[in-house]
């Protein structure tokens, strides 16, 4: 072959590298182009908003042609539009996931009754821990700690202490049944205990179990504190005065007018939340006259002949009985399982942070002090006075008038039960509140509106009459607290239990159902026997029962 040949084959095969040089190129500006127009039509579409046409436009030629059509959202094809788009669209998607968990947390409570929000129990909702610990402390300690003593002459220095802690866990176990239960169905928050009594045992069965014991603890507790307080009042003005007021002392029963007024007057805050500082007072005044007092029982020489043996009884009847008294007293100190619901049912609510959790860490923190407190006033109080405490309601306070009373400074003793007017002041209005938001809603439910300001104030007053007129014409009724506290007891001890099977559903034969069948079932003949009990010792003691005449 020439040299002239092999030059014109060369030079056509430079030729043909050109050519596929030139069409890689294209090639890579194509894709280059397409990527571009991608990208601007992503971003063109998510400026523009969609056409919206009447469907039988749908397939008309213009339409058809238009790029208007083809203006869906697409998916990102290459790395370089994913680049571009995504810094674009994430701000969106936060701001749906946001959108979505709030949806989420209003979806939870978007079920509560909204009259709930003109009630004095729903009304503000912006509790806490600590307003739940006030409430708590300011409810769980009253005057029903000072009889606590009294229980131990029935049943000894073992059994006493033994029953005392055993009460006190079983009612701090049903105590968080109850706080887990608040919202137990999704979307639904039971603010009051006959609300979950109702929904469910049924709505008759609810009322008929829960209705009476709930009214009692409430108006029935409210009367006990205008008597007791009324008492001490009287107790704390000869305290301090001595010999120069006795010229015209005012009554028991002006005493109760005194006290009442007094707890009408503090009753016009509208709201529980709005009680805190209230709860707050009525929480350290309980735990300081209770430390003043076992403190001093404690320290003071104890009188003598003091015993510890059980008391002779008529009968092996009579001695059960005063053993299921004593029973009766202890569950009766542990009360306030009426108000938790209530008190639960002030606080914020959502999926993420549930009402429960600040609300038990508020109980475990009242039940702390309440710990301190009730042990060594019934523990102290009755290795100081053995079977010497006197039976009456004011229990270890008129067992230190009586035997110290001599030898303790009268401010000492004046400020004591000062304290202990205080906290009936407060607990009057915590335990008083289920009565007002009752009247409250029969009023929202019947005319739909919020009850006014004078209606409210009103109700209220009115309340505080009806309470002050059953405490004068009923003094004999903390002769029948034994029977009351019986009839009260499955409130506490029995409900709860049964509550948790229903509407929990427990597996069959594990171990919560089995404890809660067997608390539940005990708190029931509990209560049974502790009202049997009651009525016997009314029977055999033979209780005067006069009528306006208090003492």
């Amino acid at each position: 072959m020439s040299v002239l040949g092999v030059s014109v084959i060369e030079s056509r095969r430079e030729r043909e590298r050109e050519r596929e040089r030139e069409r890689e190129m294209g090639e890579v500006c194509e894709m280059v182009e397409m990527e571009s127009v991608e990208v601007r039509t992503a971003a063109s579409v998510a400026r523009t908003p969609p056409i919206s046409v009447p469907p039988f436009q749908l397939h008309s030629p213009s339409l058809t042609r238009s790029p208007l059509l083809d203006s869906a959202p697409r998916a990102p094809t290459t790395p370089l539009a994913s680049r571009l788009i995504t810094p674009l669209t994430s701000p969106m998607k936060k701001a749906i996931k946001n959108m979505q968990g709030y949806l989420e947390d209003v979806g939870h409570i978007t079920k509560l009754d909204p009259q709930d929000a003109w009630l004095p129990i729903t009304e503000s909702r912006n509790g806490n821990a600590y307003y739940a610990a006030f409430h708590t402390l300011s409810s769980g300690i009253g005057f029903q700690a000072l009889v606590l003593p009294f229980a131990f002459i029935f049943l000894g220095w073992t059994w006493g202490i033994l029953c005392l802690l055993t009460a006190f866990a079983w009612q701090l176990y049903t105590l968080w049944l109850l706080v887990n239960l608040h919202e137990s169905v999704p979307g639904t928050r039971y603010s009051r205990y006959l609300q979950l009594a109702m929904a469910t045992f049924g709505e008759k069965r609810g009322k008929l179990l829960a209705l009476f014991p709930l009214k009692y603890l409430s108006g029935g507790s409210c009367v006990a504190l205008i008597m007791f307080n009324g008492a001490t009042m009287k107790l704390f003005f000869r305290t301090v005065c001595g010999n120069m007021c006795n010229e015209k002392p005012l009554t028991t029963v002006e005493w109760y007018l005194v006290f009442t007024c007094l707890a009408i007057v503090i009753a016009q805050l509208p709201n529980l939340n709005s009680i805190a500082g209230v709860s707050l007072i009525g929480a350290i005044t309980a735990v300081s006259y209770c430390t003043i007092i076992w403190i001093l029982s404690v320290s003071k020489t104890r009188p003598t002949n003091v015993s510890y043996k059980p008391l002779d009884a008529k009968s092996d009847i009579d001695r059960i009985c005063g053993i299921l008294n004593a029973l009766g007293i202890i569950s009766f100190a542990f009360r306030g399982h009426n108000l938790v619901l209530e008190i639960q049912g002030t606080m914020p609510s959502s999926l993420k942070h549930p009402a429960r959790v600040p609300m038990w860490r508020g109980v475990k923190l009242a039940y702390l002090f309440i710990a301190t407190c009730l042990f060594p006033l019934a523990i102290g109080g009755y290795w100081a006075y053995g079977n010497s405490m006197p039976n009456n309601n004011a229990g270890i306070l008129s067992a230190l008038y009586k035997f110290h009373g001599h030898e303790t400074s009268r401010f000492v003793l004046g400020l004591t039960c000062l304290l202990i007017v205080i906290n009936g002041l407060s607990s009057f209005q915590i335990y008083a509140m289920p009565i007002f938001d009752d009247l409250e809603a029969a009023y929202t439910r019947k005319k739909n509106k919020p009850c006014p300001r004078w209606l409210r104030a009103a109700f209220r007053a009115l309340f505080g009459c009806i309470a002050f007129f059953i405490a004068v014409a009923l003094p004999f009724l903390p002769s029948l607290a034994g029977l009351l506290g019986g009839i009260a007891l499955p409130i506490t001890l029995a409900y709860p239990c049964f509550m948790w099977i229903v509407v929990r559903k427990p597996q069959r034969y594990g171990v919560m159902c089995c404890v809660n069948w067997a608390l539940g079932c005990l708190g029931l003949i509990l209560s049974v026997l502790v009202t049997i009990a009651a009525v016997w010792k009314i029977v055999d003691t033979d209780v005067k029962f006069h009528f306006f005449r208090p003492q």
